[in-house]
């Protein structure tokens, strides 16, 4: 994660299948408008714990790696009107840098940002639940929503 990135756009995706609808959707968007893909399956993102004591995690370093974008498009299957279990780990330790003064600098530098949604499931239209857990959680970082697009997936 430590190259630099060669566009302004990263496609941040999770999903129970690697190979899936969800990697489908990334790498055609990838291809539409161009940018970096990053799978969070492919990374150890423990969930949040109050002591910070993570071993063999790779959060900081993902979560630095991302802060050299601009537009981060986040990429999920819907799962229950939420997201992966990964992403929502890797969203909740977002918490991490909000309760480290030390690293509170790095997270105000999203509010220069901007973050597109891709989701998809068996379904014509992604729950609004959905939707609104991502917006209002980049938005609550500061970053600018973009677009949604949404695939039905059956």
């Amino acid at each position: 994660m430590q190259q630099k990135p060669t566009t302004n756009t990263v496609i941040i995706y999770s999903s129970a299948r690697k190979t899936g609808n969800t990697s489908l959707q990334a790498n055609d968007y990838k291809a539409q408008y161009g940018g970096d893909v990053v799978c969070l399956d492919d990374f150890v993102i423990s969930p949040y714990c109050y002591d910070k004591q993570y071993k063999n995690d790779d959060f900081y370093a993902v979560f630095e790696a991302l802060l050299n974008y601009q537009h981060w498009v986040l990429a999920s299957p819907v799962y229950w009107y939420n997201t992966t279990p990964q992403f929502k780990a890797f969203l909740d330790r977002i918490t991490d840098y909000m309760d480290d003064e030390t690293l509170r600098p790095k997270l105000r530098t999203l509010r220069e940002k901007q973050f597109s949604l891709l989701s998809n499931a068996g379904s014509a239209h992604a729950p609004n639940a959905f939707i609104e857990m991502f917006k209002n959680t980049f938005n609550y970082l500061g970053m600018t929503f973009k677009a949604h697009q949404h695939i039905d997936a059956s």
